[in-house]
């Protein structure tokens, strides 16, 4: 049984590597202009590379503590002069240092889709560097490693609603107002080109998210006694207890993941359906990620019901959400503060109304005061902590990537030249272009598709091929 732990463990990391590249990849790359769609895909691409390093390097040592997971001793952020790295992690722990690698990349992965079109490759990778160490690792540290935070604020979040999905948002935001809108932006939005990759790419990042969350239950196997001999034989009663602690978390979480993006996709189509007048298959595809975010946080809190509920109500919130930036003004290119930040919330939120104390983490007794949501007998103790946890990550986020993206803005600087947008970044900036149109020419694009209006819109995309 504990070879075929860490087996799963293994697989859930891999899956979870597969959702940066090629998942996000396909699924940002759909979403962008001709023009600008390698590199989109590059952006999770390099950020696979840089954060996985830096993560080895200082930021698990950082995050949870040199010797084992959740060894924070209660400060707000570990030190990582006392042991630097991975020097003194057990093998038999390399697997878990691997799994949190893979969420620290496709978190700063997520943030690129806010600022597509207009970004210095450089400037990125930089921006990858300081972000992880700076903002991710600390509200990782606080939420799932034992911080300051935690340890007077307990707030659930099983995979990821605040520490990836919430923080990407904010961060998105946040960079998208600083570097400013894109030229032509709104008249010209910017349509997906191609939106047959965006829905392969939803469709891979749905299969890599059962990593996501039901391999997150190695923050609960982590903290356990092994309960097996060298031969694999349970040692006793009570520590057999884990197998089968083991075998109902994976599935609760596997159910609450499927039945949450099914009810999200449905809701966004129907609110497509009822506001726009059409159904689309981009709409389709958001919303399958707007219920993947908003489950990850509650997959393991809430039930069949709620799990339904979180679903439906990230669908439809979402699905408004996105045509929200038009009004204020904000070149979010892809969306990720409609998606990410609001799915995030909404998910990290309705634990305090749907937290059961018959989920895993209710039998695991990680609810605040031991009591539920509202809707099942609890008190405000959880919802009131869930709104703490949520207001952490959007204040240390917002204002420490605030700071990080003024540096830069002043010293290496962000954007490409205006011209060299309008001709195409994938040209300029890599010196490649996606598409072969046969003529030997550089392409371009503007691209008439979804994404506009108040709600995501499929339709046809039409390339000019600047000469």
């Amino acid at each position: 049984m504990e070879d075929g732990y860490y087996a799963w463990m293994i697989v859930a990391t891999a899956l979870v590597l597969m959702m940066t590249t090629p998942a996000l990849a396909f699924f940002y790359g759909g979403m962008t202009r001709t023009k600008s769609t390698l590199n989109m895909m590059m952006m999770s691409f390099t950020a696979m590379g840089v954060v996985g390093i830096v993560f080895v390097l200082w930021g698990w040592s950082m995050g949870w503590g040199a010797d084992g997971i959740g060894n924070g001793n209660g400060k707000l952020i570990a030190s990582p002069l006392d042991t630097f790295g991975l020097l003194h992690v057990s093998s038999s722990n390399f697997v878990f240092v691997l799994f949190q690698l893979t969420f620290a990349v496709i978190t700063v992965a997520l943030i690129s889709g806010s600022i597509a079109d207009r970004v210095k490759i450089s400037s990125w990778i930089v921006f990858s560097v300081l972000w992880v160490t700076l903002v991710y690792v600390v509200v990782a540290h606080n939420v799932w490693g034992g911080g300051w935070f935690y340890s007077h604020f307990p707030n659930l979040d099983y995979a990821g609603g605040t520490v990836v999905h919430i923080n990407a948002g904010v961060a998105g935001g946040v960079l998208a107002l600083v570097l400013g809108r894109r030229v032509g932006w709104p008249k010209n939005p910017g349509k997906p080109h191609n939106v047959t990759l965006t829905m392969l790419g939803a469709g891979l990042l749905w299969f890599g998210w059962y990593g996501f969350n039901v391999g997150s239950i190695v923050f609960s196997a982590a903290g356990k006694d092994n309960p097996w001999d060298s031969i694999g034989n349970c040692k006793g009663d009570a520590t057999c207890q884990f197998i089968t602690q083991f075998t109902h978390e994976t599935g609760v979480t596997f159910l609450n993941t499927t039945l949450a993006t099914m009810a999200a996709m449905l809701a966004w189509l129907a609110v497509e359906r009822l506001l726009r007048g059409k159904a689309t298959s981009l709409g389709a595809a958001s919303g399958v990620v707007a219920g993947l975010v908003a489950i990850t946080p509650s997959c393991g809190s809430v039930n069949t019901l709620g799990a339904l509920c979180v679903g439906a109500i990230a669908g439809a919130v979402c699905a408004v959400a996105i045509g929200l930036k038009y009004k204020m003004g904000l070149d979010d290119s892809l969306d990720v503060v409609g998606v990410h930040l609001t799915g995030g919330i909404i998910g990290a939120l309705l634990i305090g109304f749907f937290g059961t104390l018959k989920s895993p983490q209710g039998i695991d007794g990680l609810f605040p005061s031991g009591g539920g949501g509202l809707f099942y007998g609890g008190n405000a103790t959880l919802l009131w902590h869930q709104f703490l946890g949520v207001l952490f990550t959007v204040v240390w986020c917002g204002v420490v990537t605030l700071v990080i993206a003024f540096l830069i803005k002043v010293t290496i600087g962000w954007r490409v030249t205006k011209d060299a947008e309008v001709e195409g970044i994938d040209v300029n900036e890599h010196g490649e272009s996606a598409y072969d149109w046969g003529s030997g020419v550089s392409t371009g694009g503007t691209l008439v598709g979804a994404h506009s209006g108040s709600l995501s819109l499929g339709g046809a995309a039409r390339a000019e091929v600047q000469a």
